[in-house]
């Protein structure tokens, strides 16, 4: 059986090895990976039980981990480079001492999936010593955070023998990125990051976690998946996220249901207050545009699926205004370059857009983007393209 793994996943994974063995003197217990994700359409959607269509990317978090005997301290240590000092950042917490707002920085994500796992399980997770690689780019609205905590968390259970499956562990990093580390974020990105299937998005209901793999053939019908990363750095505990989350829940309050996702599409929002209105509307109208847009995949309509992104990211920029003027440049850039469409993707208020190209589009599109930053003064974008990838699991 062919292996999943790129060669490049599979030389990083034993680069891990080496680091971890240099750092503590013994090997890991094993090495797990867990993808970033686009999500291509159905923004905030999540924290409103809405359907999502995200699928995994070929950049990945990785963790090589071993359990320390109880009593002893955890050990963290991530391949980042620590701009400060000039060099690999360490860091340690106390296991029997977790609590909310008790680690910060990058290891309040590792931290937190340990102490939401005890919470969740009832499982001892003792001190772990481990070491971090990352290629998901920070900030980029790829959901570099979720990765690495869906990696450790995939560690974790395994190694205590933690009963819960997939969906558990699901919901239990979100339970970290929401009680410990205080980010108010829904259950899409680590959930796709674990349910993901190499070739399909992942149709996502945020209610349920049930899931419909959507077959996604970009390669074979000669498309690709642009991401510009804007390096507009966005973060899910900044304020703008949290109020937008806040004024959802505010507006199912005032229509009488639990969530926006309880509401018939074609519901009379004509009541709500002047500035809740767009936003009900956006989640009500980026409902449809999943719907739509799953319906445009089964039948290879992707032109058609192409207008369903654009409309996305006009009614992002304008009902939601999540947008910013460096995701509106490049969704324009990527549209007059022969995109068949283009939106923003992630919480927004910085981070990727993407764009839906012909592969004899892509380098016109590249370069119209960068021509684009250049003209407003704005620092370089980083470009890739991306095709739907295998979900986290153990590589070694």
């Amino acid at each position: 059986m062919k292996s999943p793994h790129s060669s490049a996943d599979r030389a990083r994974a034993t680069e891990l090895v080496g680091t971890f063995q240099q750092l503590f003197g013994v090997e890991p217990s094993g090495v797990w990976r867990a993808p970033g994700r686009v999500n291509l359409i159905g923004e905030h959607l999540d924290y409103n039980n809405g359907l999502v269509l995200p699928f995994a990317i070929d950049r990945s978090a990785m963790v090589a981990v071993r359990l320390l005997a109880p009593g002893e301290h955890s050990q963290l240590v991530s391949t980042w480079i620590d701009p400060t000092t000039g060099r690999q950042a360490r860091t340690g917490f106390d296991p029997l001492n977790l609590r909310p707002g008790a680690v910060t920085g990058w290891a309040s994500g590792p931290a937190g999936v340990a102490w939401a796992l005890q919470e969740s399980t009832g499982v001892q997770v003792p001190g772990f010593q481990m070491v971090l690689d990352s290629i998901v780019p920070v900030g980029s609205g790829l959901s570099s955070s979720h990765a690495v905590e869906v990696s450790v968390a995939l560690a974790l259970a395994e190694l205590t023998d933690a009963p819960v499956d997939r969906r558990d562990l699901a919901r239990i990093t979100q339970r970290a990125e929401n009680d410990f580390v205080g980010a108010p974020t829904g259950i899409m990105d680590q959930s796709a990051s674990l349910l993901s299937t190499a070739g399909h998005a992942v149709l996502l209901n945020c209610r349920t976690l049930e899931t419909e793999h959507i077959p996604l053939p970009l390669d074979e019908a000669r498309l690709r998946l642009l991401v510009v990363d804007t390096r507009v750095a966005h973060s899910n505990d900044d304020g703008g996220y949290a109020a937008r989350r806040a004024t959802c829940e505010q507006a199912a309050e005032l229509l009488g249901v639990d969530t926006l996702g309880d509401l018939p599409l074609d519901a009379d929002l004509s009541e709500l207050p002047a500035e809740i209105l767009p936003k009900a509307r956006h989640v009500l109208s980026e409902r449809a545009r999943v719907d739509a847009a799953v319906e445009h995949l089964r039948a290879g309509r992707w032109q058609e699926l192409g207008s369903e992104l654009s409309a996305s990211h006009a009614s992002l920029r304008d009902d939601y205004q999540v947008s910013c003027p460096e995701l509106d440049v490049a969704v324009e850039a990527m549209t007059q370059a022969g995109a068949l469409g283009a939106r923003m993707t992630g919480a927004g208020f910085g981070g990727s857009a993407i764009g839906l190209l012909r592969e004899s589009d892509v380098t016109a599109a590249q370069d119209a983007v960068l021509a684009s930053f250049q003209a407003a003064g704005w620092d370089e974008p980083r470009l890739f393209t991306v095709l739907p990838g295998e979900g986290a699991d153990r590589l070694l």
